[in-house]
């Protein structure tokens, strides 16, 4: 096993003290808040409190961390997996929508079917870009070293090259004749063309802000959902399809569906989808989530040092 460099002992020791203080913090402060119970009462009484908002920035950064140390074989495996599994939001989506009537709500209905590449991407552990604005972020923040931005960089720039792939791989796949039944494929024919977006590419970028900045939520959130982690990224990627909110790599899925169809162009892909989706969602993920959470704990993580 290679050995951890010198720089990384004393930032794994820190990050231990750090999380070990904070488990400490919480038991103390429930056993004050109850005084009739015993200490196995009280230690489960912790253990059902909401964990401390430093707790919550260290175990995304812990993630983030791990991301950082991945190899670049991994991390393209990983990726391309995650392009893949978040096609299925786009099929299941178009299936909800081919079988049920065209009514009001409809849509309202169909938009779980958003949800299923979030939910395979996040509970695999796979690499998703999306995600990778607010945990890769973390770390640099919190170290501020030019060698861990620089990680951060390579491992943006891979998952984000390997999503997109697999992205366009999956809809090449649904282009194959005869595996869908007409009404499917006239679904995902009317997703993919309202996926491209309009020639004024400001609003698909205003939407990837909030839909980024609901993913990195989202990313955020998981660490105390416990039980509830399917829940919550059921409901909070439901708010993302039912609002129209763009995502970089399941809209990638869709509008290279709607190119290969003859829909739209490579243009429209690059022009009115892939950049203006992509700045809103790092916009989203890193300033209104990662910047604004890390800003809310850094005087915490200052005097625990």
């Amino acid at each position: 096993m290679k050995p951890e460099s010198n720089d990384t002992v004393p930032h794994a020791r820190q990050r231990e003290t750090t999380v070990r203080n904070a488990d400490v913090d919480r038991p103390e402060k429930a056993g004050a808040e109850s005084p009739h119970l015993d200490a196995d009462e009280k230690d489960q009484a912790a253990q059902h409190t909401a964990p401390h908002a430093l707790m919550l920035h260290e175990i995304v950064r812990e993630e983030g961390e791990a991301a950082l140390e991945r190899t670049v074989v991994a991390l393209m495996w990983s990726s391309l997996a995650a392009g893949l599994s978040m096609g299925f939001s786009f099929l299941t989506t178009a299936v909800l929508q081919a079988g049920l009537p065209d009514t009001s709500w409809r849509h309202l209905v169909s938009s779980f079917g958003y949800t299923t590449g979030f939910v395979l991407v996040i509970m695999g552990r796979q690499q998703l870009f999306s995600e990778s604005t607010l945990t890769v972020m973390l770390p640099v923040l919190t170290r501020r070293e030019f060698g861990c931005l620089l990680k951060a960089l390579r491992l943006w720039i891979v998952v984000l090259v390997c999503n997109v792939i697999s992205s366009w791989i999956f809809a090449a796949m649904l282009r194959l004749p005869g595996i869908f039944e007409a009404d499917v494929v006239d679904a995902l024919d009317e997703t993919s063309r309202a996926a491209v977006g309009p020639a004024d590419t400001f609003p698909t970028f205003m939407r990837a802000v909030f839909g980024g900045w609901l993913i990195a939520l989202m990313v955020w959130l998981l660490p105390g959902a416990r039980a509830a982690r399917l829940l919550t990224v059921v409901l909070i990627t439901w708010v993302v399809a039912v609002a129209k909110l763009s995502h970089i790599i399941a809209g990638s899925t869709e509008v290279a569906y709607a190119v290969l169809a003859g829909d739209a162009s490579l243009a429209d892909y690059f022009g009115r989808f892939l950049l203006p989706t992509l700045a809103g969602n790092v916009v989203g993920g890193m300033s209104l989530v990662a910047l604004l959470n890390h800003a809310a704990i850094a005087p915490e993580i200052g005097e625990r040092r």
